[in-house]
């Protein structure tokens, strides 16, 4: 288990974009430590939880979820199929392009996952000085704000 505490108190940037970068990381890490040994890491557990909760996604809409280059989810569908976690599906109207579902297997190893991951959630909700769903609302009010200045700046 990795000392997640701040080695310097009051060290380092201080605004609200910065701030978010050492909470990411924590989450990622808290994630991390709790997935192993389930064949998942943070960032998978989350893909696979979209990808449960849509059914099927494009992989535009899922490189724009995951705010990253085509190319790299492009490279990360190759590595989901691989393992037989996700297939491709033709898209209903576009024949060109295809949509991304989990299979069995990858509903299975995301099910595994969420057993892990579970008490994980249920620790940091318990530390929250403020409602979960205040925090929630916050999160949420930040990303749609980071999106409409990553518009403005394009």
């Amino acid at each position: 288990m990795r000392d997640r505490s701040n080695p310097v108190k009051g060290a380092g940037p201080s605004n609200l974009l910065f701030d978010t970068w050492p909470s990411a990381r924590a989450a990622i890490a808290l994630l991390d430590d709790a997935l192993a040994g389930t064949g998942l890491d943070a960032e998978d557990l989350a893909v696979y939880s979209l990808l449960r909760q849509a059914g099927e996604i494009s992989p535009v809409d899922l490189a724009r979820w995951m705010s990253t280059p085509a190319t790299t989810v492009s490279s990360y569908v190759k590595r989901l199929v691989a393992r037989g976690h996700v297939q491709q599906v033709p898209h209903p109207r576009d024949g060109r392009s295809y949509r991304i579902t989990l299979t069995e297997a990858g509903q299975d190893a995301h099910t595994t996952a969420g057993r892990h991951f579970l008490p994980a959630l249920t620790a940091v909700e318990a530390a929250l000085p403020e409602s979960v769903g205040d925090v929630q609302q916050a999160l949420r009010n930040l990303h749609t704000a980071i999106a409409a200045a990553t518009e403005r700046a394009l």
